[in-house]
């Protein structure tokens, strides 16, 4: 069975990590089946590319959730996108890469550089680290997310440009799903994981922003979250 290594549950969502809940929703929108990996350090160390989220898949270790999903619908099948024509796969690819490599940076500038979002980031990530890592590990990771921030021009930008362009593209996507059910109709297709990682991550944490404010405004996007987490991550019956 599939291995998917990824961060623990936090923030009141199935993954703190965009990347990582994209992953796990379109393994379950695909219905593939999977087993999540325990989180350690061990497996964070041995990450392909020093990130999670990874696999491991028929004696094969894959990295990036791109490159994993081009391998999935490779060895799997496509169900999600085989409907899609090549204009709407155009406009899919832009929405995904507006949310991945835009929108991203903003929301990581909201959890690990805001100074009153910092502690609830700190604990959700490295809440169970033992001591002395747990002093140690937290603040170089956040001095390397910053840098990281800096090389890909973000981090260059003051906070009010940051959120601006933020809720720009938060704007973008609100208006775009308008009252469709999914983003490109009435039926999901892959650009769905990607959606639903990245709104519920700014909608549903209880860390206040002004990029959460904004997604706010537009009910259309928490419904649409409500809708998906319905739809692939039922609650389990209590009886």
């Amino acid at each position: 069975m599939l291995k998917l290594y990824q961060f623990d549950p936090a923030l009141g969502l199935p993954n703190a990590s965009p990347f990582c809940m994209k992953l796990e929703t379109y393994l379950r929108m695909a219905e593939l089946p999977f087993q999540i990996q325990p989180a350690s350090l061990r497996a964070f160390r041995t990450a392909p590319k020093g990130k999670m989220p990874y696999i491991e898949d028929q004696g094969k270790t894959l990295a990036d959730t791109t490159f994993i999903i081009d391998y999935l619908k490779a060895s799997y099948g496509d169900p999600l996108d085989g409907w899609l024509d090549t204009q709407q796969r155009a406009v899919a690819l832009a929405f995904q890469r507006l949310m991945e490599e835009n929108l991203y940076w903003a929301l990581l500038y909201t959890r690990w550089v805001e100074p009153a979002a910092w502690p609830q980031t700190r604990s959700a990530f490295f809440g169970d680290l033992p001591l002395p890592l747990k002093w140690i590990v937290p603040p170089m990771a956040r001095r390397g997310l910053i840098k990281q921030m800096l090389g890909h021009g973000m981090g260059r930008h003051s906070r009010e440009e940051i959120f601006g362009i933020g809720k720009r593209d938060i704007t973008a996507l609100a208006d775009f799903l308008g009252d469709k059910r999914y983003f490109m109709g009435s039926q999901p297709c892959s650009l769905d994981a990607t959606a639903h990682a990245f709104l519920a991550n700014l909608i549903w944490p209880p860390v206040e922003s002004e990029l959460k404010q904004h997604s706010l405004q537009y009910p259309q996007l928490a419904a649409y979250c409500d809708r998906m987490r319905s739809r692939y991550y039922p609650m389990p019956d209590p009886n």
